[in-house]
């Protein structure tokens, strides 16, 4: 089996894109930071039932934090691209 060569996120904390799994519906079925995500790097987890970071190519383009529907998405953008 072939894995893509995308740099796996190593710790949910050190991720620019973050997630409030009190605030995170993908267990009521969300998948709108997940489908907006243009590079495909946000999942869901389906034993937890909250969505995450599984690839940390983050190009901070912001739709994931703007559309989520109950806020729980944050991305941290560097302090040089600001």
């Amino acid at each position: 089996m072939t894995f893509p060569t995308f740099a796996l996120a190593q710790q949910r904390t050190s991720v620019p894109v973050r997630i409030d799994d009190e605030k995170c519906i993908a267990d009521k079925g969300c998948t709108v930071c997940v489908d907006v995500c243009p590079l495909d790097v946000l999942a869901i987890d389906l034993t937890r039932g909250k969505a995450y970071m599984a690839f940390d190519e983050c190009w901070y383009c912001m739709p994931c934090e703007k559309d989520c529907p109950t806020g729980a998405v944050q991305v941290d953008i560097p302090y040089l691209l600001r």
